[in-house]
């Protein structure tokens, strides 16, 4: 295992006073790897995180038009609630809190023991959980992967806009009830103080429907050329989201960490031709890294249906590190 690191005890650390350092507008929350806006101005507060090597989730968009804090948890692992009701407390300005939470159990418990004590203390905190994986059938049990980003984008311009805390909680589940996601890998990826790969695949294999956190998929097969795979991803998220001729979406093309941009347009090429043939309008379309798996090779497709009060919200100006 090679990787540029100081030591596996400081990663997590020395990884937000790195991010930190990169913007004007963000600063640390010492002690608690929280990253937070220095700007935030007199509206409802936004704030997600999640487990660290998902990068540049979820520090990357703390910024102007996305979220007001970060909270980074150690690799694939929860923030504690203590990181949490911090970032509550620095982000609230009487409006009320929002809390962009992804389907798992940790998230789950931690973000909503620190809503719970925020709360006994006066603060107003309301929160979403994000499923939008369709890599896993039961739907109680879906996880929240790269759709994430558009709860994200789309929460934090109704939250600039002015919104009250009932409003963008609204908005965010509508995105939530109308996006989902789905990713491939052909390569697993290490955890550092682990020190091997999470599962193991042959040359000739790809994983199909796989999480974030390095677990195994729905379906192993011989791989395929690109556009098969998106083939295969998009027919399972249309199994699971009505979209018909005429729709307007928006799609996401999300590298897990260790593919090649050449090879997320390939498949953005082929979300193109797909949508295309479906007389389905591609409003926007982003492609890049925006939710990884440390340094996994792969990808995710992510498909949001759309009207016109997410559309104005797409189109709200953005200032992030990572997303514009």
């Amino acid at each position: 295992m090679k990787k540029i690191i100081n030591n596996c005890e400081n990663i997590v650390s020395e990884m937000s006073e790195g991010l930190v350092n990169s913007s004007e507008n963000l600063e640390l929350i010492h002690g608690y790897n929280t990253i937070i806006r220095k700007d935030i101005s007199e509206k409802v507060g936004l704030i997600s995180g999640g487990g660290s090597g998902h990068e540049p989730a979820h520090g990357g968009f703390v910024g102007y038009g996305m979220l007001d804090a970060a909270c980074n948890g150690e690799i694939f692992t929860s923030p504690t609630p203590d990181q949490i009701l911090s970032a509550i407390k620095a982000v609230d300005r009487r409006k009320g809190v929002l809390l962009i939470i992804k389907n798992y159990q940790g998230d789950l418990m931690n973000f909503e023991m620190a809503a719970e004590i925020a709360t006994s203390q006066g603060i107003s905190v309301s929160s979403v959980i994000v499923n939008d994986d369709i890599g896993i059938e039961e739907k109680a049990n879906r996880r929240g992967i790269a759709g994430t980003i558009f709860v994200h984008k789309i929460a934090g311009a109704a939250a600039e806009k002015g919104g009250d805390l009932e409003n963008i909680k609204k908005i965010a589940l509508k995105v939530i009830d109308n996006v989902r996601s789905m990713g491939v890998a052909l390569s697993s990826c290490v955890v550092p103080k682990i020190g091997k790969p999470s599962f193991s695949l042959n040359e000739n294999e790809i994983e199909l429907g796989i999480g974030i956190h390095g677990e195994k998929g729905i379906l192993r097969s011989k791989i395929v050329s690109a556009d098969e795979i998106s083939e295969i991803i998009l027919n399972k998220i249309l199994s699971d989201l009505t979209v018909k001729s005429g729709d307007q979406i928006a799609t996401i093309v999300n590298g897990l960490g260790g593919t090649p941009l050449m090879e997320l347009l390939i498949v953005n090429r082929k979300v193109n031709k797909y949508f295309k043939n479906l007389k389905v309008s591609i409003y926007k379309q982003y492609v890049g890294n925006y939710m990884t798996s440390l340094e996994m090779a792969g990808c995710s497709i992510s498909v949001l249906k759309i009207d016109d009060e997410l559309k104005q919200l797409l189109d709200f100006p953005v200032k992030t590190v990572c997303f514009s």
